[in-house]
């Protein structure tokens, strides 16, 4: 069975200003995410790369290529309508972060790992109030409610579009930390993601290049990098 898809129809897509912030709109027809709630953004720049992305639009509707259309959907109706919930599930991945397990073995890993991961994890007790300890291995290293309650208080107090960013600088790097790095530009967003992949540049290393698996990584990277965009550009 074929599955129909939408077509341009408009001739042009513009931002428009609105009491509660900008809109995009299609031939002065106001643009509605997936559930139908009018897309209303913080911020002219922002309206202005979701116009973009419609204005580049050529015959079918090609999501895939519409990046921050799709991420302020997400943020008007899924992270709008449980905002909370999402903020605690991501806030929950400081008691997991990834900067706080460290390898057995061999030296050389876990010099590269000190190196790496140490100077985020000191960034963050200055910077976020928030010591997070380390352990060798995967047992559970159980983080103090003192290091996680300002964690949680600064994820809730984002809005629902840096918040729909915000997770997926979360998910994308397995990290907490390293989300908080890059939403404050605690370096280069490039050299955040290298930071946040110490233990496959080694694998890599040891055993070759995987080239499916090369590609899934530069996927996440462009991903990665479109998030802190999208965060940035909310104002």
């Amino acid at each position: 069975m074929s599955i129909l898809k939408a077509k341009r129809f408009w001739k042009e897509a513009k931002p428009a200003e609105t009491d509660s912030g900008w809109r995009v709109e299609l031939d002065g027809r106001p643009v509605r995410t997936p559930a139908k709630t009018l897309v209303v953004l913080p911020t002219l720049e922002l309206a202005r790369e979701v116009a973009a992305e419609w204005n580049a639009q050529e015959g079918e509707i090609d999501p895939s290529g519409m990046p921050f259309t799709r991420t302020s959907n997400s943020a008007l109706d899924k992270v709008a309508v449980q905002h909370d919930e999402v903020a605690d599930m991501l806030a929950e991945y400081g008691d997991t972060d990834l900067l706080c397990y460290r390898a057995t073995s061999p030296q050389e890993l876990i010099t590269r790992q000190e190196e790496a991961w140490d100077p985020v994890l000191d960034w963050a007790a200055e910077n976020l109030g928030a010591r997070l300890q380390t352990g060798a291995g995967v047992m559970h290293i159980a983080q103090s409610e003192s290091a996680l309650i300002p964690l949680r208080q600064m994820v809730r107090e984002m809005d629902d579009f840096r918040l729909a960013a915000f997770h997926d600088l979360v998910g994308i790097s397995g990290s907490l930390i390293l989300a908080f790095a890059a939403a404050r530009d605690y370096a280069d967003i490039d050299r955040i993601w290298q930071v946040s992949r110490v233990d496959e540049a080694w694998q890599a290393e040891q055993w070759g290049v995987d080239e499916e698996a090369a590609e899934q990584a530069e996927f996440k990277r462009r991903e990665f990098i479109h998030a802190k965009r999208f965060y940035d550009l909310c104002g």
